[in-house]
């Protein structure tokens, strides 16, 4: 029994225990409503379970590198990354007129999710060596860092995807100190370079899916059925919900990705406002919890990493409700913990790993 103590603590020395509770909480109602929203799909469950399986090792893996290590990392993982990018750019496939995923032989990887961690852990190095001596050029500096991946994945296309790695460097800079004044001038340029970008950075489709968001009727039975009809599963859902695998909407296939960026839709039909109100208390226990970590950072390092991760989790929550309920353009962007796929899910448990490593490896060393 000693043994077995011994070996439970040296596996969980380094876990947040809370947050990992939270977490696992998630990820088991995520499991639940993919089995109703693929129609009682044993298998796409299953192997959803598996990538739960290797992003908590991947998470546990990452609570055990020292803080150190994780500044170490920062540089090479950046510059792994924007090679991935361009090779993406270069040699990559086309599915579904994008370009995104890179083929190595064994397997695809999408490289854009390495840059999700790679592009604050970059930025947050490179203020921790300029810490002293901040001043617009150093803020310059950090916003060129995280320029150049948003171009690379913006050109792929993936709308969604840049705009997560655009926030997550904007919360480094902001975390860095960025003046209002200088945050406000960069809102009115972006402001006024807004019909630039619509005529010519967005693409035909990402036009349409604005046009859509302000008003679905406009082309109900084409760009905005989906809406639509996410819409409806939301409203019907009332109170109380139409109970577990119950959803007419899902169950008879009316909405369009029910197992992915529309899983919320699905949630919301079967548990209505009770279990949606639920689930945004888990989210923001996480984020609490993980706006705690970010307090207590001991150094300027861990202080911006951690609190780009938690508000970039928060992002991706209010994105995908957001386009979900219509308030927000369709950008592809799943809900946390709950949709189904590995990569997102291997990512987002990755930077809850840095986090812990960031909460418990301090107490260790005071101890």
């Amino acid at each position: 029994m000693e043994s077995i103590n011994r070996f439970w603590q040296y596996c969980t020395r380094y876990i947040d225990g809370f947050l990992l509770g939270a977490i696992s909480l998630l990820m088991i109602t995520g499991l639940i409503v993919l089995y109703s929203a693929s129609g009682g799909n044993f298998s796409r469950v299953s192997s959803q379970f598996v990538n739960m399986l290797i992003a908590v090792f991947i998470m546990w893996s990452i609570a055990n590198i020292p803080l150190q290590q994780l500044m170490r990392l920062a540089l090479p993982l950046y510059f792994i990354g924007i090679i991935l990018l361009i090779a993406v750019a270069l040699f990559g496939e086309v599915q579904n007129g994008a370009r995104r995923w890179l083929n190595i032989g064994i397997t695809r990887i999408q490289p854009s999710e390495l840059l999700k961690i790679a592009v604050p852990l970059m930025m947050a190095w490179y203020f921790e060596k300029t810490e002293i001596k901040l001043r617009l050029r150093d803020y310059a500096g950090g916003a060129l860092i995280l320029i150049l991946p948003i171009l690379l994945i913006a050109r792929q296309p993936d709308l969604g995807t840049a705009i997560l790695i655009s926030a997550s460097g904007f919360y480094v800079l902001y975390f860095a100190g960025l003046s209002w004044r200088v945050m406000g001038s960069l809102a009115v340029i972006a402001a006024a370079a807004i019909p630039l970008f619509w005529s010519l950075g967005m693409r035909d489709y990402q036009r349409k899916r604005v046009l859509t968001m302000l008003d679905p009727s406009q082309d109900a039975l084409g760009a905005g059925y989906h809406i639509i009809q996410s819409n409806i599963a939301i409203g019907s859902g009332g109170i109380t919900g139409k109970g577990w695998q119950n959803g007419t909407q899902s169950q008879l296939d009316f909405l369009p990705e029910q197992s992915t960026d529309f899983i919320f839709a699905v949630f919301s039909e079967e548990f209505g406002l009770i279990g949606n109100s639920l689930l945004l208390l888990l989210y923001l226990i996480i984020i609490g919890r993980c706006i705690y970590i970010t307090a207590n950072a001991p150094t300027q390092f861990t202080r911006l990493v951690a609190g780009s991760i938690t508000l970039t989790f928060f992002t991706y929550v209010f994105v995908n409700m957001g386009m979900v309920s219509g308030i927000l353009p369709v950008v592809g962007v799943p809900l946390p913990l709950i949709s189904y796929g590995g990569t997102s899910l291997v990512t987002m448990l990755l930077g809850f790993g840095i986090l812990m490593s960031i909460q418990t490896h301090p107490k260790l060393v005071k101890t």
